[in-house]
Formats: structure tokens, sequence, C-alpha cells
């Protein structure tokens, strides 16, 4: 059924649980993988009421450096699964805007993540980047807590 799994990690505790639990997953399908981390755009600074977007380069250096880390603990476990897996680190969007367009655009049949399952006040407030993907993307989205 599914061929093509994108897996997207922020590499959190319970992200490296939705990790492993996708990467299993593949592993029994036989699908390749995408694993995905995506870091927000530098928020930029305000001068005479305009927003200037000029990235900081200690902040691009060190979210590289913290994606690099993510994705290799990601591509060890699907080594040891046996999967195929192929890391992707999307810089400069929105993590439910990278995921979706990423999934899209490498045609994946589905994606894995995982969801804090906030409710109420703290969803509204804090948002939930799973449930934008789940809303905007084209294909199924398995959430995993």
């Amino acid at each position: 059924m599914f061929t093509h799994v994108l897996i997207a990690t922020d590499g959190s505790e319970l992200a490296e649980r939705a990790v492993k639990q996708g990467l299993e997953l593949a592993a029994q399908i036989k699908a390749a993988v995408i694993a995905v981390t995506v870091t927000e755009p530098w928020p930029g600074a305000v001068a005479d009421g305009v927003m200037a977007m000029s990235p900081i380069p200690e902040y691009e250096e060190a979210v590289a450096r913290g994606a690099s880390r993510i994705l290799a603990a990601v591509a060890e476990t699907a080594g040891k699964l046996g999967v195929a897996c192929e890391t992707v680190h999307v810089a400069d969007r929105y993590p439910a805007e990278g995921i979706v367009e990423l999934a899209k655009a490498r045609n994946c049949d589905l994606i894995v993540m995982a969801s804090h399952g906030r409710r109420g006040i703290a969803k509204l407030l804090l948002g939930s980047q799973a449930t934008r993907v789940l809303a905007y993307s084209a294909v199924p989205v398995l959430i995993c807590r």
C-alpha cells in the first residue's frame, strides 16, 4: 500500500518514538523513507517599522548542525533496520509547510510524525504542526503519541 514514507522529526523524545515507529513500519512494508527536519526562518528584526529578514550566520550554522545531528540519528536507526532512508533538512520554512511541500515534491504516500496531543487553550496558543499537516496534506498522515 505505501511505498514512499516521509518521517518528520524535530529531534525531541516524542518525535524519536514516531521515527522508530515509522521506520519499523517501513521495514515491514518494504517502503523507502525520507526523514525530514524543518527549521523555521530567522524571526528577523524590525527597523523603521519594516521587517528585515536577513538571517544571522550563527543561527543558520546552529540550525544546520542541529538538523545534521537529528538526521544522522534517524539514518543510523534506519540502517540498523535495513530501511533505505534519505535525509532532508528543509530550512527557512515553518514545519507544517515544509513537511507537506516535501511530501508532495517527493511523491510520498504517507507522512509519519508525532503530536504532543495538546488540547484547548494550549493548542490554541501554541498551535499544532500535526494539525496543520493533517489539514493541508493530500496523503494519509500517521500521528504517533
